[in-house]
């Protein structure tokens, strides 16, 4: 394969669509140094309710039971996996390729040899047939769309657009074509969820040896889901995650956890239980205890919940994905108990 006709694969590759399936281009990010541009399409549609539905590289994600705020953030897999580099799914009618691809050939670019290929492989010379354009209204050209942050592994999805009929699935060698199962994936990527900074008794300072409660309200801490659809071709995924439990690390060896493993459950909707008068005396379900002071500084407290991930989609498919978590670190001030001299 010449560079010329690799360079021009790659921009097809590179070419990032975040907008309505098949609208118009709205903006440009820049153009390449052939003179292909790379679209950086957006557009966003709300509901009666004000949900915003937005469309990022040919799937449509709706957000609105997402988490929300300034400490909301993205899970990070408790296992070695990630979500789709990249993935196909329906990019053009008909007609929209053939006025994506004659501009390219038009240009002399990519080698007569190149685009002589290529107009043979669409038939570009049949005015009636040429690109399916008889097929109008019956399926549509699929290409590839890539993760915007480029993680390893956006490149591979190289394939040259491919035609599927409306109603049928995408070729089975095709990795990464949106399916049901792609669809959660891709909305497991966008699943904010809220902060974890936990409240603590006794809140501005703790002593040492003293138990000190922890815990999260259950107001806040519930599920949050995202979901992904592809409406021209009528299937969606839906990934929703449910808080598990809290992991506590004190930020010093010095220090007892309760349990003893750091790690608080779910338990009626709410991790950890608050502190109230009259509960001195026991041992909080979930806490620390600190048995040196931290001086003139603080000690970092990590609060790192765990969210089980489940998903539901088209056609009764579901199932699990890894488990996520979410932590935030908080500084806690731990101070000598004061003896009283008589």
């Amino acid at each position: 394969m010449s560079a010329v006709r690799k360079s021009a694969r790659a921009v097809t590759v590179l070419t990032l669509t975040c907008a309505s399936l098949f609208a118009s281009p709205v903006a440009f990010a820049g153009r390449e140094s052939n003179g292909n541009a790379n679209e950086a399409e957006q557009s966003a549609q709300a509901d009666d309710k004000g949900n915003l539905s937005v469309t990022v590289g040919g799937v449509v994600f709706d957000r609105s039971k997402n988490g929300s705020g300034g400490s909301a953030g993205a899970l990070t897999s408790s296992a070695s996996w990630t979500p789709p580099p990249c993935w196909y799914a329906p990019k053009y009618t008909p007609e929209q390729l053939q006025k994506h691809l004659e501009p390219i050939w038009e240009a002399e670019s990519t080698g007569y040899q190149w685009d002589a290929e290529q107009r043979k492989k669409y038939n570009a010379d049949d005015e009636e047939k040429g690109f399916n354009k008889d097929k109008t209204g019956k399926g549509y050209w699929w290409g590839s769309y890539v993760n915007e942050s480029y993680p390893p592994g956006w490149d591979s999805c190289d394939k040259d657009y491919f035609w599927v009929d409306q109603g049928d699935p995408p070729p089975a060698d095709i990795e990464n074509a949106v399916t049901p199962e792609v669809l959660a994936e891709l909305a497991y990527a966008e699943i904010r969820v809220p902060g974890t900074e936990v409240t603590l008794a006794p809140a501005e300072a703790t002593k040492v040896n003293l138990p000190t409660w922890a815990w999260l309200d259950g107001a806040e801490f519930k599920p949050v889901s995202v979901t992904a659809s592809v409406p021209v071709i009528g299937i969606e995924a839906t990934a929703t995650a449910e808080p598990v439990s809290l992991k506590i690390e004190p930020g010093t060896p010095d220090a007892e956890t309760y349990p003893a493993s750091g790690v608080c459950e779910i338990n009626g909707g709410r991790i950890g239980e608050p502190y109230a008068k009259g509960k001195a005396d026991r041992t909080p379900p979930c806490g620390v205890k600190y048995l040196r002071s931290s001086g003139d500084g603080t000690f970092p407290l990590q609060a790192t919940v765990t969210w089980e991930i489940h998903w539901t989609g088209s056609g009764g498919a579901g199932g699990d994905l890894p488990d996520g978590e979410f932590g935030a670190t908080q500084d806690v001030v731990v101070q000598e108990i004061q003896a009283v001299n008589r």
